[in-house]
C-alpha cells in the first residue's frame, strides 16, 4: 500500500468533495422550488453518488479504505449555505448561484488531483473519465446561472 499512499490520499480527497458536491446538490433541490431545477439537480447528485462508487472501488483496488464521509470545509460551508438559505427564502438564483459556486470548487480540486502526479496507469485514466462528468455538471451550472443573469437594459 505505501507505493500506493499518495494516490490513495488523492483519491480520498476527491470522495470526501464529491460527497460534499452531492449534499450541496441535494440541500439544493430540497430548498428550491422550481420542479426542473430540482430534478437537474437530483440528478447531478444521483451522478457524482456513482463517481464516488468508482473512485471507493478504485480506493480499495490500490489497498486503501476509502474515505466515507465529506470534508470539514464542506461541513462548515453547508451549515453556512442551511442558515443562508433560511434567510433568503429559496431564492432560485441564489440557490444557482452557490451551486455553481460550488461546482468551481470542485472542478478545480479535480482539475489539481489530475495535474498533481501521484496518481498514474489505470487511477489516472479512470479519474480522466469521471472528469468528464465533473465538468459537465459544472458547465451546466455556468450556463444556468448565466441564462439567469438578464440584461437590465435589454
Amino acid at each position: 500500500m505505501a507505493e500506493n499512499s499518495e494516490a490513495i490520499s488523492t483519491l480520498n480527497t476527491l470522495i470526501a468533495t464529491t460527497i460534499d458536491s452531492i449534499t450541496g446538490y441535494e440541500d439544493s433541490a430540497q430548498n428550491i422550488d422550481n420542479e426542473r431545477f430540482r430534478e437537474i439537480f437530483r440528478q447531478r447528485a444521483n451522478e457524482r453518488q456513482e463517481i464516488v462508487e468508482q473512485l471507493r472501488a478504485e480506493v480499495r483496488r490500490l489497498g486503501g479504505d476509502p474515505e466515507d464521509g465529506g470534508s470539514f470545509l464542506g461541513k462548515a460551508h453547508q451549515r453556512f449555505e442551511d442558515l443562508k438559505a433560511a434567510i433568503t427564502g429559496r431564492d432560485e438564483k441564489s440557490i444557482i448561484n452557490e451551486v455553481e459556486r460550488g461546482e468551481d470548487y470542485l472542478k478545480g480540486k479535480w482539475q489539481a488531483a489530475l495535474q498533481s502526479g501521484d496518481v498514474h496507469g489505470e487511477t489516472q485514466d479512470l479519474l480522466q473519465r469521471l472528469y468528464q462528468s465533473v465538468k459537465s455538471g459544472h458547465d451546466q451550472m455556468s450556463q444556468l446561472k448565466h441564462g439567469m443573469e438578464t440584461p437590465s437594459n435589454a
